[in-house]
């Protein structure tokens, strides 16, 4: 399974703010319980660098664990793109003592459940299953940590399944191959512009020996990140990971050096052509990652932005694009900041029957003028923030969520608490500030636009698309 984009900020204020309506407003008992809950967490690292995370929810008889390791995408080199996707198959094809599929198969016989994801900033591995039987996950965990049995046949295999992987969900998707299309163009220098799936070219011609350095070089304690959330008890979990982690030795590990992406200067334009039956417009513009959680306000802002624009059903382009003008059938804007690469500001809009993408960019301009020259009022800036803050509340209900929150975060470099903190900075945030990354940050020398052109559904070319870029071409 591929990790596409995700994101707290994207989370806390994307679709599922879209469930709530606008009015809402926040509790002092419901945020009480949440920051009752958040008071258990307990931490402990052992002398090999594993950092350990333990969220107490007694709810249910339930535990999540999960393993992140702080490799994705981004570590990749040119010629190997896809090979930490790769890796994670292989992770369940079986070690000495666990042949291949009997993980899965061990986790299903005491009750539970196991998966995995790859995205462009880590690897994440989790088990959830009755408290009692914790243990086991650990076990199998850290077996696989050092004993994977790396055969040329599970990787053929595994492979072949990668490569499906990509067909089915990339080229034969022209929405995922205008958003590969559009990254691919925005960086240019940061391995951010390499799909996480990887380039088919370079999955053909992945050997074995790929997979292995990738493993020997990432796969190590003191490169992860395990979050236990649910019905236990702290000690016992320390002792559990001290038991089988504990005696995995730690690995020397790579330097990792500035990736910074080089100023863009002017507007870039690349245009899809694949089968398909509606047009696209794909806009992302570049702008800052969050680094500083206590400092940084320029993040929090965007993030609120985003939610403005497209926090609710009566949101500004809901109403601009698809109510009023019907320009649009269908509009949406995420900020994904929290990343260890550079953040981006996205905009995606499906145009109405009959209506050009010259008609969607201009609504689209005309709304963001509008938002620069009027800013935003103080009881519309209210609403998004209940509606954000609703949402972190919400994500609490779920152990598997609250383990996610904890690990992306100390995966990123933050702190295990950040959402917390982020909550209290989000109600910081002023409608001056909101106009200001406005103005600043969506500007045409930081735009890429890709556009899906629709070919008739029975022409599918060997290759599935075809392409034509346009870099600083100006608006159209």
């Amino acid at each position: 399974m591929i990790l596409f984009c995700l994101n707290l900020v994207n989370t806390l204020k994307g679709r599922l703010c879209r469930s709530l309506f606008a009015g809402f407003v926040i509790s002092t008992a419901a945020l009480a319980a949440d920051a009752a809950t958040s008071s258990s967490v307990h931490s402990r690292a052992l002398s090999n660098g594993l950092e350990i995370f333990v969220k107490v929810d007694r709810r249910a008889p339930v535990a999540v664990s999960m393993l992140l390791y702080r490799a994705g995408s981004i570590d990749e080199t040119n010629g190997t793109t896809g090979v930490a996707h790769v890796l994670e198959h292989m992770m369940f094809q079986g070690t000495h003592r666990v042949p291949g599929g009997e993980f899965s198969t061990k986790i299903a016989e005491a009750g539970g459940r196991s998966n995995a994801f790859t995205s462009e900033d880590y690897t994440g591995y989790h088990q959830q299953l009755h408290n009692s039987s914790l243990e086991l996950s650990f076990e199998l965990e850290a077996d696989r940590m050092v004993n994977l049995d790396l055969t040329e046949a599970s990787f053929a295999k595994e492979l072949r399944v990668v490569m499906e992987e990509r067909r089915q969900r990339v080229d034969d998707n022209p929405r995922a191959l205008v958003y590969e299309r559009l990254h691919s163009t925005m960086f240019m220098a940061h391995p951010y512009r390499t799909p996480v799936v990887g380039w088919m070219n370079d999955l053909e011609n992945m050997r074995l020996s790929d997979a292995r350095d990738w493993y020997d070089t990432w796969y190590a304690p003191n490169n992860a990140v395990l979050v236990v959330s649910g019905d236990v008890q702290p000690e016992q979990v320390f002792a559990l990971a001290e038991k089988y982690f504990g005696p995995i030795p730690a690995k020397p590990l790579p330097m990792r050096k500035p990736q910074a992406e080089p100023e863009q200067n002017d507007i870039k334009r690349v245009i899809v052509k694949a089968p398909a039956r509606m047009p696209t417009v794909a806009m992302a513009y570049h702008a800052p990652a969050l680094r500083d959680i206590e400092n940084d306000w320029e993040p929090y802002a965007l993030s609120l932005l985003a939610g403005v624009l497209d926090g609710h059903p009566a949101a500004r382009l809901e109403r601009a694009m698809v109510s009023e003008s019907r320009v649009a059938h269908s509009v949406s804007s995420h900020y994904d900041g929290i990343r260890r690469g550079p953040g981006a500001f996205y905009v995606n809009v499906t145009p109405a029957q009959g209506k050009s993408v010259d008609d969607v960019e201009r609504v689209w301009r005309e709304q963001l003028a509008l938002l620069i020259a009027g800013g935003v009022s103080e009881d519309e800036l209210q609403r998004v923030k209940a509606q954000v803050i609703a949402s972190q509340v919400y994500s609490q209900d779920s152990v598997f969520s609250q383990a996610s929150q904890i690990g992306r975060m100390r995966s990123l470099g933050l702190p295990h608490d950040a959402a917390l903190t982020m909550t209290g900075k989000l109600r910081e945030v002023t409608p001056d500030q909101v106009r200001a990354v406005a103005r600043k940050y969506l500007i045409d020398d930081r735009l890429t636009i890709a556009i899906l052109d629709p070919q008739p559904m029975a022409q599918v070319g060997e290759a599935g698309l075809t392409m034509t870029d346009q870099a600083g071409s100006g608006s159209k």
